[in-house]
């Protein structure tokens, strides 16, 4: 620590005293250690960000290597005419319907969950096999009307895509509430939840209300195991399957109040720069939420939380925000109250965690009644989530002191 020269009345030398006291010495030097620290561990992201592109590079060249050896493949099969027509069929020797599409599909292979009727010689086959394949044609266009009258007691193609349409939309409904019931419940079944939705998810990738409700399902696993990792890729997985279903429905408020929570799980396990980064995140895609569905609490709650905890950043996530961003994040604790007061608004005793909040609330702002009187309110209610445990926790050091 840099000192200055003193005089001293006793002989011509001078002695060098300190600039800082011990203690505020001590406080720096933490403070450097810290900024240290943490400029050592972006520097080992940024080479792990470095190795990932790589990789992720040679994944891209060899799928779209991929891609054009099957496009070609696909290409060459069609090349060839059909000579025949068949009354029953949708034109070509290989039909399969699944159950995620509930239409024809023109390629060979096999059926996802579906009914499978393909036939595996072509049309174009030499003439001496024309009397073989005539009856194998004609094992499976009877397969195909068996399939039919057994499953949908069809009349015609356009009456086939109408019932197999509703069938899925029936079984899609039922799915769902099923999912919602097993997300309000334990762990347990929260677990049988996530199995679920993952067990339908090749029949039902294409549905809205399926894909946020089966990243909502990863969220519950992240906040239901206790392994560093498996937190990690849980929440990693769900946000994934979300940034998909944005692409194509950016206007569901859900999807994007779930991408934010995911991101925040996500967080929790990153450096305090990426920390501070997905908070911008989040923010942004909260405020779309309410956007879209301003009566939804949950949405109020969550950025009741964003504000609070950013009303309460340390000196050193203040200046690293600072750093990294032209403007950091700001908000206050009234903010986070007006928000919490928002929830209860809409639904009184949405929570108990966010009574706890409320009354954290008040007595940081000096009103220690207020305060008081929503703890009490917070103790009326039961204890529903891992959050209101530990908002409970909270809630009995404040009422201790």
């Amino acid at each position: 620590v840099p000192g200055v020269p003193v005089p001293v009345e006793a002989g011509d030398g001078a002695m060098c005293t300190p600039l800082l006291p011990q203690d505020e010495q001590v406080d720096v030097l933490e403070r450097l250690d810290f900024v240290l620290r943490n400029i050592a561990e972006l520097r080992k992201e940024v080479e792990e960000l470095r190795n990932s592109l790589q990789h992720l590079a040679a994944e891209i060249v060899g799928e779209v290597r991929s891609h054009l050896e099957e496009t070609q493949k696909v290409t060459r099969r069609r090349r060839f005419p059909f000579p025949r027509e068949r009354s029953d069929s949708t034109g070509s020797s290989s039909i399969y319907f699944t159950a995620s599409s509930g239409a024809a599909n023109t390629d060979d292979g096999e059926s996802e969950g579906g009914y499978t009727t393909a036939n595996a010689e072509s049309d174009y086959d030499r003439e001496s096999e024309r009397e073989s394949e005539e009856g194998e044609d004609e094992v499976s266009c009877e397969t195909v009307r068996t399939a039919r009258r057994d499953s949908l007691d069809l009349v015609n193609e356009d009456e086939t895509h109408l019932i197999l349409d509703s069938s899925l939309e029936e079984g899609l409904g039922q799915l769902l509430q099923q999912a919602d019931r097993l997300h309000n419940g334990d762990e347990q079944e929260k677990r049988e939840g996530f199995q679920l939705l993952l067990n339908n998810k090749l029949a039902y990738a294409d549905q809205k209300d399926f894909l946020w409700r089966l990243a909502r399902a990863h969220s519950d696993m992240c906040e239901t195991t206790e392994d560093t990792d498996e937190k990690r890729s849980y929440a990693s997985d769900g946000k994934e399957e979300l940034e998909v279903a944005l692409q194509k429905w950016d206007q569901s408020a859900e999807c994007h109040q779930w991408y934010a929570i995911l991101c925040g799980q996500l967080s929790e396990h990153e450096s305090i720069q990426k920390r501070i980064q997905t908070g911008y995140v989040f923010k942004e895609h909260i405020d779309k939420a309410i956007e879209l569905k301003p009566e939804d609490p949950k949405s109020y709650y969550l950025l009741g939380r964003w504000c609070y905890q950013v009303s309460h950043l340390g000196w050193l996530e203040k200046k690293t925000a600072s750093a990294l961003f032209e403007a950091p994040p700001t908000a206050t604790v009234q903010d986070a109250l007006q928000n919490f007061l928002r929830v209860e608004e809409l639904s009184p005793g949405f929570s108990k965690a966010g009574r706890i909040y409320i009354a954290k609330c008040y007595r940081d702002l000096g009103n220690n009644s207020a305060a008081d009187l929503w703890m009490n309110l917070a103790s009326e209610l039961p204890v529903n989530t891992k959050e209101d445990a530990e908002s409970e926790r909270e809630l009995e050091e404040m009422q201790s002191v």
